[in-house]
């Protein structure tokens, strides 16, 4: 039967038994509405550990927080949960607090959305749903700009390779334990600038997964790298690419063939098909991509708002000023719109300037060549 809209996924005359007296009914009603937002973002495909389960325990939180349920919420309660949270957390993000907010909103769009038919109803004798409580006065979903997160300057890059190779070298030098996991991890750092991957995207790599590319033969097994767990929009699979090695990056091949040749066997990889691998023969975690990155930068003497993704934004900013068109630098980055890639874009003055000086020694050739100093 189609078109009833009471029975969309989530709707209340599904999750909700009928003629069962339940002896804390209030209770039993907010759970039941947890459980109908679970089946209607499962429904759309979403990631249980990464999407769903967070926000249902943020609603979960937010109802401890106030000791009250839903309907009775009040825009005063969104106020003083988010105050608090910020005093507990002084590093707590714009990002993180707009996606908090943007959960609880969705929340409460759910419990008032008529499609799903009988929440406004099932609690008896309320005072009726307040869905302002979570949409009057939140800001709209604008970019955050975390003003520590930029590109490195080549300068850094090369400050922070310099300082990994050196903690490699000095462990292998004095025989301590750990030299083939900095050895690693300078391998590591070099690849995530050169490919400018996300983290997962990195740590999830495979052997399997590097590609050699027909017009730069003398790169190898190592002139390019097929990405199978590209970041996904809600309810879509993964988004896969593939990431060329540029001819700028003509060092990596190098890096990674001593890595995946020398250092990589002796952690004892064996069969296991991931190209990062621990000393315990497992995948490298994201945790410990970030916590190599953090050593290196702070052996570098480097700011420490920089973090791992800083390097994602240095390659899509240096491909931009090796010269490569806008489009090239969107598609190595697996970005699905050119204005997220230009958020990521951080050229140099020097490089505005360099680009200015062609552009009006074009235009002008006489008049710019005399009034040059």
């Amino acid at each position: 039967m189609a078109g009833r809209a009471a029975d969309l996924p989530g709707a209340a005359h599904l999750t909700l038994a009928d003629r069962v007296v339940h002896l804390d009914p209030a209770s039993a009603v907010f759970e039941a509405m947890l459980e109908g937002w679970k089946r209607q973002q499962q429904t759309r495909f979403l990631k249980w550990e990464a999407t769903i389960k967070p926000r249902l325990s943020l609603v979960r939180r937010f109802a401890v927080f106030t000791g009250q349920y839903p309907w009775e919420w009040e825009p005063a309660e969104v106020e003083a949960f988010f105050a608090q949270i910020r005093a507990d957390n002084p590093g707590f993000t714009m990002s993180s607090g707009r996606q908090y907010q943007a959960s609880l909103r969705m929340f409460m769009d759910f419990i008032c959305d008529r499609g799903t038919g009988g929440w406004r109803s099932a609690r008896s004798g309320s005072a009726g749903f307040r869905r302002r409580s979570c949409t009057s006065g939140t800001p709209s979903r604008t970019w955050p700009g975390q003003p520590g997160r930029r590109p490195l300057t080549y300068d850094e890059v090369q400050a922070l390779f310099d300082a990994a190779d050196g903690m490699a070298e000095d462990k292998r030098a004095r025989g301590r334990k750990g030299s083939l996991t900095a050895m690693r991890n300078a391998a590591l750092l070099k690849a995530f600038y050169a490919w400018g991957l996300r983290r997962q995207e990195m740590v999830g790599l495979d052997l399997a997964d590097l590609r050699r590319n027909p017009k730069l033969t003398g790169f190898g097994r190592y002139g390019a790298v097929f990405v199978r767990y590209g970041k996904s929009s809600n309810g879509s699979p993964p988004r896969r690419r593939t990431v060329f090695t540029v001819p700028e990056m003509d060092w990596l091949p190098g890096v990674l063939d001593q890595y995946v040749t020398e250092v990589r066997p002796r952690l004892g990889a064996g069969n296991h098909p991931a190209l990062w691998v621990t000393e315990r023969c497992d995948r490298l975690s994201r945790r410990a991509a970030n916590e190599a990155f953090e050593a290196a930068r702070d052996a570098a003497g480097l700011p420490a708002e920089l973090d791992l993704h800083s390097l994602r934004h240095s390659m899509i900013t240096h491909v931009v000023e090796f010269g490569y068109p806008e489009r090239f630098a969107q598609d190595q980055a697996g970005h699905a719109v050119a204005a997220t890639t230009a958020i990521y874009t951080g050229v140099s003055d020097e490089f505005r300037n360099r680009l200015l000086t062609t552009t009006l020694a074009g235009r002008y050739p006489g008049l710019w060549e005399d009034s040059r100093p």
